[in-house]
């Protein structure tokens, strides 16, 4: 659940999810979140199974999980040859062949061919955060900067009032699922 950004003058850092947007994850999931496939030594989250990084490549692990909540590295991985698109994908996979509900906490770049490919047309729910540049935790601690981008949370599963009733009081959470199936270009 790391936002992953690297420096090349400094370490990698683990950007961790802020804890209201985790209370609202935990109430959306009933208190239990199944899955974080993007963990990381200073994770928030309470999820039953955690894979990180080097030990367990969530890219490389299963997704049969009921609740997935995942917060994807936004930046390339140079030694796996990996982009937040394979994290999307994945997500969208989880949902589409083991029925999972799917949380996933993403940079807001609708021109992409990510979005275009695995969220448009596919998730059920976005909720665009009121929080433009939204306060990471970063390896740990709590961070006044704010992201350099504005983030969605994005939903696959058939829970969408539930989602709309959570979600919207932290943005514009919209029902995008009558979309499910077509293509955009």
């Amino acid at each position: 659940m790391t936002a992953g950004r690297t420096n090349s003058k400094q370490r990698s850092k683990h950007w961790c999810t802020p804890p209201k947007y985790i209370e609202a994850i935990e109430l959306f999931f009933s208190g239990i979140i199944d899955l974080d496939p993007c963990s990381n030594e200073y994770s928030l989250v309470n999820s039953r199974i955690r894979y990180a990084l080097p030990e367990r490549d969530g890219l490389h692990e299963s997704w049969n999980y009921k609740n997935i909540f995942v917060n994807p590295p936004y930046g390339a991985d140079t030694i796996r040859k990996t982009t937040i698109k394979h994290w999307i994908y994945k997500c969208e996979e989880a949902n589409r062949i083991y029925n999972s509900e799917v949380l996933a906490l993403v940079p807001v770049a609708t021109n992409t061919r990510h979005w275009k490919d695995y969220i448009f047309g596919k998730a059920s729910c976005i909720c665009f955060l009121y929080d433009t540049r939204l306060k990471f935790y970063i390896d740990g601690m709590s961070d006044d900067k704010g992201a350099p981008m504005s983030c969605a949370m994005v939903y696959w599963g058939i829970n969408i009032k539930k989602f709309i009733h959570i979600f919207s009081k932290y943005g514009a959470a919209l029902d995008i699922s009558s979309a499910k199936g077509k293509l955009f270009g």
